[in-house]
Order: structure tokens, then sequence, then C-alpha cells
């Protein structure tokens, strides 16, 4: 593998592209109804809580500039953080133990909105003949065990990438050239299948330099025409520490995934095994990181991963 020589100078975060204009770009049902609640949420809000919103504005940090709706506090940024640069501190959001949920928090909408007349349904049947419980009972043990968000112990150490998402190990491909890495660079292909958690994390603590959005088909993520004609949302990191290698993450949408959902913004710095997003039922993630000298792929074909918590490569140096 060939050396890579890392420049001095920081790459620039760059604006988001116009069709980017969500966290959820796909939209999708559940999104919709989520949206129209927080209409009349905010209404509710504006004539019934005045002193609430008026404490919640003076916590708020940053500009609410670019988002679609108002921002009066933590709920309103879920589908739009990243069209704006403001918030609130952990101990000031009162949605904060939301993150205590074993649940995906970008999933709550559609657990609820299809998790409570599937739980009717298990009940009333189950009220006739324990067997007419059995189809809905299942969709939803399904549906609850897909959100589920376990919590995961990410490693510590320099030069460590880790897993960005639950899944097998489908494909390593070294390539020759990637415009964004600058040089040659190593692939992990992961594919998620319905029974893996859907979040996605952070390969390393890195800045978001550039975000990309693709519409495009649906098909099988078993499938190499995915990678390529998939909807999918592409992701440039840039690491934090010396030598700042740059990184690429894609979330890229399968035959059942419908729904890509990255919440960050460009110009911020996470954490390694940072939550960014999930893709929603069966798909895809790559990671895309420089082929030097003292690189270890320690990820094989058909390893089973963790985001968050396994370690596909290490560089030796940093």
């Amino acid at each position: 593998m060939s050396k890579l020589e890392s420049s001095p100078v920081r790459l620039r975060p760059e604006p988001l592209p116009d069709n980017l204009r969500s966290v959820q770009p796909g939209g999708g049902f559940c999104y919709r109804a989520e949206l129209a609640w927080g209409v009349w949420r905010r209404w509710y809000l504006r004539h019934f809580r005045p002193g609430y919103v008026r404490t919640m504005a003076a916590r708020r940090t940053g500009q609410s500039t670019g988002a679609p709706h108002d921002i009066l506090d933590p709920r309103d940024l879920k589908y739009c953080r990243n069209q704006c640069d403001c918030d609130w501190a952990g101990e000031l959001d009162p949605f904060r133990w939301r993150e205590k949920l074993p649940f995906a928090r970008w999933g709550l909408a559609e657990l609820q909105l299809m998790g409570y007349p599937l739980l009717a349904l298990t009940i009333s049947g189950a009220w006739f003949a324990w067997y007419l419980a059995m189809v809905p009972g299942v969709v939803l043990g399904s549906l609850v065990y897909f959100f589920r968000d376990p919590r995961r112990h990410v490693p510590e150490g320099a030069g460590l990438l880790v897993s960005p998402a639950d899944g097998t190990v489908a494909e390593i491909s070294a390539l020759a050239h990637d415009d964004f890495i600058g040089g040659p660079a190593v692939r992990i292909g992961i594919f998620l299948s319905i029974f893996n958690v859907h979040i996605n994390r952070a390969p390393a603590e890195s800045r978001v330099i550039r975000l990309r959005y693709s519409p495009g088909a649906f098909l099988n993520a078993l499938n190499p025409e995915s990678t390529i004609r998939n909807e999918n949302l592409w992701i440039g990191l840039e690491e934090e520490s010396s030598p700042h290698r740059r990184l690429v993450v894609r979330q890229i949408a399968g035959l059942i995934a419908r729904r890509i959902v990255c919440d960050l913004r460009s110009g911020e710095v996470v954490a390694r095994g940072h939550k960014f997003g999930m893709i929603k039922l069966g798909s895809r993630t790559e990671l895309i990181f420089p082929a030097e000298t003292g690189l270890q792929v320690l990820a094989k074909i058909g390893d089973k991963v963790q985001g968050g918590c396994t370690v596909l490569a290490r560089y030796e140096s940093t």
C-alpha cells in the first residue's frame, strides 16, 4: 500500500446540497404525519404554554435560520437539525430522557403510528382466539425489534476505525483512487438484514466536510448494482487528529429500506461511535478510508460486525 501525504491544510466544510432539505430526505408517511403533528404542537405551545416557549428561547444557542419552521424546543429539531445551527445543552433538553429508551429516536413515530394499531389488533384477536393474535403479534414484535437501539461500548485508542453499522461484511475492495480520499483507498461494504440494528455511527472522531444525497432505485442490497443505482447518502469526513485522514461513509437504501436518516451538520465534529442516523429496514453501509503504509484491515468477508464496537481497521502510526 502506498503512503499518502497528509496536507497541513484542513478541508473547509461545504454547504448542504439543495436536495438535502431534511434529515430524512426520502420522506414517508410517518415522516409526514410527524411533521403535521409538529404544526399542531407548536400552535398549542404558543397559545397555552407561552412561558415555556420564552424559557426555551432564552436557553437556546445558535440561530434557527434555514429551518423550515419555527424552532421552539429541541423536539422541533428532529427532522431539520441539519438545516440550522441552533441547539440546547443536554441538561436543558426536556426530551433528553428519550435517549435512555432502548429504541432508535428516529423510529419512535413508526413505533407509535404502526405499533398501537398492531397492539390493538393483537389484544382484540387474543380476546376471541389466541391464534388470531399471532399474525399482528409477530408483526408488532418484529417492528419493536427492528427499531431497537442497544447500548454500545466504543473502543478507545489512536488509529482505530470502528464499524459504521451492524451487519455482515459483504465486500472488502482496494480502490486505485478515490477523489475525496485523494488517493488509493479501501472500501468495506456491510450488508444489513432486517434483523440487524440499523443505527449508523461515526467510524472515528471527525469533522463533517461534505454531504451528498442521491435519489435512486431500491434494488436488493445484495445486488452489486445497488451500490451504484440505489438511493444513498454520501458523507465525507476528516479526522480531527493528525494526520487528518479523510473518510467516507455511504448509507445505501435497499429493497425494503426506503428511508435514510442522517442528522449531521456540515462542519460539526462527532466522536467515534456517535449515532448520526439510520436506514429503516434492510440495507447496506460502506466505509471508505485511505490505503496507507501501516494500515491493518482487521475485518474479513463474512464477519458479523456491530456499529460503534467492532474495529474494522487500524493504523499503526498516526
